[in-house]
């Protein structure tokens, strides 16, 4: 079991009191999560439908076949998470389990009562802040409502697998799923902003990807040369490439590991990761008065922006001869927010009404 290094210095984390998981959540999340919040509802629609799935057959196989863990029981594994919810400011802490597993993971399930799950090796291969870091990212999918829609995720999928031989019923889901997919990286993305925030340790949360990408031994691997490989994988190479990077994410729930790590690099080179820590962030007292049409907006943004900076060679192409293809994907976000917004009116019974509805 590993232990914290002596030889680093002790790391006094703020506490970001009342912090909204706004802060964190990537923009097309936030676009994604601030829709489906605007239909009044929703989530209770959800989980009535999907009540035959009773969570408490997700729990009990946890508790049957896990280690619940508590002061008691990996009494390390608990005082780093008492640490994460601390410095996110979660009051009450989920359930958390330990499963045997050799694998470095780590997941929220649930729709009522969403509970955490990690595996052994997790608790086996990483630091102590690392593991923080780790469980930080699945309270940051608790706060952001994503265990729901995870467990929804993962019932489809299961829908899918057994509607195969039915090729209308398989072919509707997997366009859902694949919809969902989408979101659930960029709701991945947020995670790991969450996680950072969690351990205030830039170092660390790129250490855990570079574990999940190579394992637990970090004695011969460097962070800058894996932070080349991100570059690597996101501009090199030709057109074959990029048609090989699009099936490797298409069906994935998760990016790859450079990428995240890349990505939470431009994050907190952005200073957004140092403005948060400074005390400048949305409260949850505030998240009733969000703008759910700037939120798709930001959504918009981002994917334009990303669209606009990218590398990859096909974009490139794309973007060489596409003429306004940048506007893609803000037109496509920007329908989702009409979608939403004519629902939540038809579902409050308004007829009318000028402007754009917030949440």
């Amino acid at each position: 079991m590993t232990t914290e290094d002596d030889s680093r210095p002790v790391r006094r984390r703020v506490t970001l009191t009342g912090i909204s998981s706004r802060a964190w959540e990537h923009p097309a999340d936030k676009g994604a999560l601030s829709a489906l919040r605007e239909l009044r509802g929703f989530d209770d629609v959800v989980k009535t439908f999907f009540g035959m799935w009773n969570e408490r057959g997700f729990r009990l196989m946890f508790l049957a076949g896990g280690i619940r863990v508590d002061h008691r029981q990996y009494p390390r594994v608990y005082q780093r998470f008492t640490e994460a919810a601390a410095a996110l400011d979660v009051p009450d802490l989920p359930e958390l389990y330990v499963t045997q597993d050799p694998r470095i993971n780590g997941q929220a399930i649930g729709l009522d009562r969403p509970f955490i799950a990690l595996t052994t090796g997790a608790v086996e291969k990483l630091d102590d802040d690392e593991l923080r870091a780790l469980l930080g990212h699945e309270l940051g999918h608790v706060r952001s409502g994503h265990a729901v829609y995870k467990t929804i995720m993962t019932i489809l999928t299961s829908w899918a697998a057994n509607l195969s031989w039915l090729p209308v019923g398989a072919i509707a889901l997997r366009g859902i799923i694949a919809a969902m997919l989408e979101w659930w990286r960029k709701a991945e993305l947020s995670a790991d902003r969450a996680g950072l925030l969690a351990g205030q340790d830039p170092a660390a949360s790129l250490r855990l990807l570079m574990k999940l990408a190579g394992g637990g031994d970090l004695s011969q691997i460097d962070t800058a040369a894996f932070l080349e490989q991100a570059a690597e994988y996101e501009g090199g190479g030709d057109l074959r490439d990029s048609i090989h990077k699009i099936g490797l994410t298409a069906w994935n729930s998760h990016p790859v590991p450079v990428a995240r790590a890349a990505e939470l690099r431009k994050w907190i080179d952005s200073g957004e990761y140092a403005r948060i820590l400074g005390g400048d962030y949305p409260h949850r007292d505030g998240d009733g008065d969000a703008s759910v049409s700037e939120d798709v907006k930001a959504a918009a943004k981002a994917y334009r922006e990303d669209f606009t900076t990218s590398q990859d060679p096909l974009v490139t192409l794309v973007r060489r001869f596409g003429g306004g293809a940048a506007d893609l994907a803000g037109s496509a976000a920007g329908k989702a927010y009409n979608w939403a917004s004519d629902a939540a009116r038809r579902g409050r019974g308004d007829n009318g009404g000028e402007g754009t509805p917030d949440a």
